[in-house]
C-alpha cells in the first residue's frame, strides 16, 4: 500500500520516515519529495508498505503524530489525476 505523508518539517529525512513506519511493519520504499533545483523538501513524501493491514495500522497510529516538531498528516495515497488530457492541453 502506498501512503502519503504531509506537513513534513524540512529537516525530516527518508531515514526518519523509515524508522517511524517500520515499527508497524515492513517498509518497501521511502521517498521525500524535493524541489528539483534546490533539493529542499517540499514538505511531503510517500512510503510503500508490503502488508495492507500493517499499513492501515501505521496510518491510524502515525496520523497527527509529531516528527521533528511538526504534526504530520498520514493517509492512503490516491493516484494522481491528470486533468489536462492526453497531450497536456486543456
Amino acid at each position: 500500500m502506498n501512503i502519503y505523508i504531509g506537513n513534513l518539517s524540512p529537516e525530516v529525512s527518508e531515514t526518519d520516515l523509515q524508522t517511524a513506519f517500520e515499527k508497524y511493519g515492513k517498509v518497501k520504499s521511502v521517498k521525500v519529495i524535493k524541489d528539483m533545483f534546490t533539493q529542499q523538501s517540499k514538505g511531503f513524501g510517500f512510503i510503500e508498505m508490503l502488508n495492507n493491514a500493517e499499513a492501515q495500522n501505521a496510518i491510524k497510529e502515525l496520523n497527527t503524530s509529531e516528527i521533528k516538531g511538526k504534526r504530520i498528516i498520514v493517509n492512503e495515497a490516491r493516484p494522481q489525476r491528470n486533468n489536462r488530457g492526453k497531450w497536456g492541453k486543456r
